[in-house]
C-alpha cells in the first residue's frame, strides 16, 4: 500500500498521504499546505479527501486551505460539529482513494469526535491504522483536553470512553496491523511516548501499558490520569481555530512578511501592543538585543514554547531573525496559531544595532565559572527545567520554577540581589532571562551549557532515588 509518513520533528507531528490511481488523501495535515499539494502532483494525483482524526489542540491544520485550493473533501469522524462545509463521517463508513478503501472507526477518548482510519488495499487486505492521539506508540491520547473546551466533559469521562474505544474497536483488529498516530515522543499530546513513529498493533498489545488486556476500567483510568502535567496554555484556543475556521496562510503571510526599517519597526513596537520576538540562537541573543524583546530560538521547540509563553494567540507580534528566516518563523508561528505577525526587522539584528540605537545584553559565565562562584559565594540558582528533570538530578540549594510557569512565580525573584539562571542546555534558560529582564529584573546570570555542563564540575548535586517496597 503507497502510504507516506510525513513527519516535523519541532512539532513530533506525522502526517500521512496515500495514493492510488490518481487520487490521493491527506491526514492530519499541517497549516502550510503546499508540500502536500506538490506531493500529489508529482504522482499527477488529485487530492480527493483530506481527513481529520479530530479537532487538534497542538497544531493548526492545514484542511482548510487544502480544501480551497484543491478542492479536496474534509471528513471528520462522528459528533464532530465543525464550523464549515465538512463530510462528518457514520462509524464504519468507507471512503475510496482509488482501489483502496479507507474505513471510519469511531474511537471516542482523546475526545469526542476521535476516529481511527483503517487502511485497506486494492485486494482487500487490512494494512494499517491512522489513530490520530487515540493509540501513540507506547501510549495513548491524554483525555483532559477537551474539558478546556467543553466543561462536561471531564477527564474521567473521556479516559472511560477511551477506554471503550481500545478494548472495543482497537484491540480486537489484527495484531499485523500497522500502527500510525499522529505524534511522537516530544509531543504534549501524551505523557510516555516512544521516539518510534510506527509500529505494529502486535507489538504495542504486548509493550503497550495501556493495551493490557486485564486492565479493569478504574486500573485505566488511574494509571492514564496520574503523572499528567498541565496542558499547554494555548490548545484551546488552537482547538477553537479547528472548529470554527481561521484565516488562509496565505493572508497570514502577506501581512507578516513586511521589512521594516529600524525607525519604523521601533515605530510600530511604540504604537501598537505587538510583542517583539527575537528568534535567534541564545548565544546572539545574549550579545546584544532590542529593550523589550524576548527571546524564543527557532533552533529550538520553537512552536512549543511560544504557545507555552505567549498566552494569547492574537497577540501581534514584531520579529527579529536571522536574514532570510522571516517566512519560516511566520509559518511556524502560524502552525499553532499565532497568526497575527505584523512585521520584521529588515537585514535582522545588525541594522538596529548598526543604527546607534539603545541594546541591552544578558551576562553568562561557563559553568566553570559558576563553579566557582557558587563555592565562594553561596549564589542563589533557579533551575527552570520540568520538575521531573530537576528530581532527577539538581543542584543542592537550587530552586525549581519550570519556564512554563514562571509567569506565575515572579514574585520569587529577587530584584535587589542577583541570581543565576539554568536550564539542561541554554535555550530555555535564555527564554526565561529575556522575560525576566523585560518585566524589569536585570541582576540575573544565565549558564552557558546548563546542567548539561554543570554535571561535569564538582558542583554538588543532589540525586532523587524512587521510593521501593522492603521485601
Amino acid at each position: 500500500m503507497k502510504i507516506e509518513q510525513i513527519y516535523t520533528g519541532c512539532l513530533a507531528h506525522a502526517a500521512y498521504y496515500i495514493e492510488n490511481k490518481g487520487e490521493a488523501a491527506i491526514f492530519d495535515p499541517l497549516r502550510e499546505v503546499q508540500p502536500y499539494i506538490d506531493r500529489a502532483e508529482r504522482d499527477n494525483a488529485k487530492i480527493k479527501y483530506v481527513f481529520e482524526t479530530h479537532f487538534h489542540a497542538d497544531f493548526v491544520s492545514g484542511h482548510l486551505d487544502l480544501q480551497k485550493k484543491t478542492g479536496a473533501k474534509i471528513v471528520f469522524g462522528p459528533t464532530a460539529k465543525p464550523g464549515y462545509d465538512a463530510v462528518i463521517a457514520k462509524d464504519n463508513q468507507v471512503f475510496e482513494i482509488g482501489d483502496y478503501k479507507i474505513k471510519a472507526i469511531h474511537t471516542p477518548g482523546h475526545t469526542m469526535e476521535s476516529t481511527t482510519y483503517l487502511l485497506i488495499d486494492e485486494d482487500g487486505q487490512e494494512h494499517g491504522i491512522i489513530t490520530g492521539d487515540t493509540l501513540f506508540i507506547g501510549d495513548v491520547g491524554r483525555p483532559d483536553l477537551a474539558q478546556h473546551v467543553v466543561s462536561e466533559l471531564t477527564e474521567e469521562k473521556l479516559a472511560g470512553h477511551l477506554y471503550d474505544s481500545l478494548r472495543n474497536k482497537i484491540m480486537p483488529l489484527s495484531d499485523d496491523l500497522i500502527v500510525y498516530p499522529n505524534h511522537g515522543a516530544g509531543s504534549a499530546c501524551g505523557k510516555m511516548m516512544s521516539k518510534e513513529t510506527t509500529d505494529t498493533l502486535g507489538h504495542q498489545k504486548k509493550v503497550n501499558y495501556a493495551l493490557r488486556p486485564d486492565m479493569t476500567k478504574e486500573e485505566f483510568t488511574t494509571e492514564l490520569l496520574t503523572g499528567l502535567t498541565p496542558p499547554p496554555g494555548y490548545f484551546p484556543q488552537n482547538v477553537l481555530l479547528n472548529i470554527k475556521g481561521y484565516e488562509s496562510l496565505d493572508t497570514i503571510m502577506e501581512r507578516g512578511e513586511k521589512p521594516l526599517s529600524p525607525g519604523a519597526f521601533e515605530m510600530a513596537a511604540n504604537e501598537t501592543q505587538a510583542l517583539m520576538l527575537d528568534t535567534r540562537d541564545p548565544e546572539d541573543f545574549a550579545k546584544g538585543y532590542i529593550p523589550n524583546s524576548i527571546n524564543i530560538g527557532l533552533n529550538g521547540n520553537f512552536a512549543m514554547w511560544v504557545g507555552e509563553m505567549i498566552p494569547d494567540v492574537k497577540q501581534e507580534i514584531l520579529l527579529i531573525t536571522y536574514p532570510g528566516k522571516e517566512e519560516e518563523a511566520i509559518t511556524r508561528l502560524s502552525r499553532v496559531g499565532y497568526d497575527h505577525t505584523i512585521g520584521y526587522l529588515k537585514d535582522g539584528y545588525k541594522s538596529w544595532k548598526n543604527s546607534g540605537k539603545d541594546i541591552e545584553t544578558i551576562k553568562r559565565i561557563t559553568a566553570k565559572d559558576f563553579e566557582k562562584e557558587y563555592k565562594l559565594n553561596n549564589s542563589l540558582v533557579f533551575d527552570v527545567r520540568k520538575k521531573s528533570e530537576f528530581d532527577s538530578e539538581h543542584i543542592i540549594g537550587a530552586v525549581n520554577i519550570p519556564l512554563n510557569e514562571i509567569n506565575t512565580h515572579l514574585a520569587q525573584f529577587p530584584k535587589d540581589s542577583s541570581f543565576i539562571l539554568h536550564c539542561l542546555g541554554g535555550y530555555r534558560s535564555m527564554i526565561a532571562a529575556s522575560i525576566l529582564k523585560q518585566r524589569g529584573w536585570h541582576m540575573l546570570t544565565d549558564v552557558i551549557g546548563g546542567f548539561r555542563d554543570i554535571s561535569k564540575t564538582e558542583v554538588p548535586r543532589s540525586e532523587y532515588v524512587c521510593p521501593t517496597t522492603m521485601l
